[in-house]
């Protein structure tokens, strides 16, 4: 029989989401409970999952990247001037992109392997590198004149009055949620990040597991890029920057629930949408721009807290 306070730890965050909208609905009905809000909420932070689901791959393996933001936005910028400047087709930029992120996961995990430096040094270095090379292609300007056809299949058409990008995003998670549980991949990688000698010990190429987190990382940054480009009609230079620590708030609080102690695909979509809602709870209580620096960053201090907590009470359980 299931062990009631494991399932509360489970769906705790789950349970205090629906709460902070019961809240927010109750002091603000005719503004926040509407479906227009919500499909407003659900569609414009997708990319924000993207970028999540991103980072929790590397995670997963101990791992940190920190250049994800800047891969998005330099594949953003890459999709903006192919696009608009050089009119090159949609279908032949997407895996353009996409090749660019892969080489940027490359780099860092070449780096980070074949030097030994920590990653968390070689993706800020890398991260910083992206930025000044996005500045560089764009003349330090936003890109604007986006073939409409990414915006169509992104943010213009919707299901439910819910942009595709929303759903773009849901298979993404359901994806890395099956890699991470179903998949010898997805196995190796949490024997990683638990102890990578002891990986070694157990036949785990530790050094190509890692590889690949770091340019599946790369990836999903593209992916994110391309969905931006796609939901604004244009890039800029700075797009990405604020996306990193809502990501890194979202993926530690995610390891709270659901798989409690482990990075996971559905606890950080909840913790995204989670943390989406508060802000714009807060926002439509009339709160101002510097509530969003407030929550985010308290949010990952509180997460990181808990969620070692949750790892250290695992592991002496185990």
């Amino acid at each position: 029989m299931a062990n009631p306070g494991y399932q509360l730890e489970r769906f705790g965050l789950l349970i205090v989401w629906l709460a902070v909208i019961a809240l927010f609905g109750a002091m603000r009905p005719e503004s926040f409970l509407t479906w227009s809000n919500f499909s407003s909420i659900f569609g414009s932070e997708a990319v924000l999952v993207i970028v999540t689901l991103g980072l929790i791959i590397p995670l997963t393996a101990g791992d940190f990247d920190l250049s994800i933001a800047q891969t998005l936005t330099f594949t953003s910028m890459l999709t903006a001037i192919l696009s608009a400047r050089m009119g090159v087709p949609i279908g032949l930029i997407i895996p353009i992109a996409l090749a660019a992120g892969a080489v940027v996961g490359l780099i860092n995990g070449a780096i980070t392997l074949y030097f030994r430096v920590h990653s968390l040094i070689v993706t800020l270095g890398v991260g910083t590198f992206l930025h000044g090379v996005t500045l560089w292609i764009s003349d330090s300007q936003t890109i604007s004149g986006v073939a409409r056809v990414l915006m169509q299949y992104v943010i213009i058409q919707r299901l439910f009055g819910i942009p595709l990008s929303f759903y773009y995003a849901i298979v993404l998670a359901a994806l890395v949620w099956y890699v991470l549980s179903y998949t010898a991949f997805g196995q190796q990688l949490l024997f990683t990040g638990r102890g990578r000698e002891v990986g070694r010990l157990t036949g785990v190429a530790v050094g190509r597991v890692r590889m690949m987190a770091f340019m599946a990382s790369g990836m999903m940054g593209a992916v994110a890029g391309i969905l931006y480009t796609g939901t604004t009609g244009s890039a800029n230079p700075t797009s990405g920057t604020t996306l990193l620590l809502p990501a890194f708030a979202a993926a530690f609080l995610g390891a709270t629930c659901i798989k409690p102690g482990r990075f996971n695909a559905w606890g950080s979509v909840i913790a995204v949408y989670f943390l989406v809602t508060g802000i714009n709870g807060l926002s439509v209580l009339g709160f101002r721009t510097f509530v969003h620096d407030l929550f985010y960053g308290g949010a990952l201090v509180v997460a990181v807290m808990v969620s070692q907590l949750v790892s250290g009470r695992k592991e002496r359980t185990l």
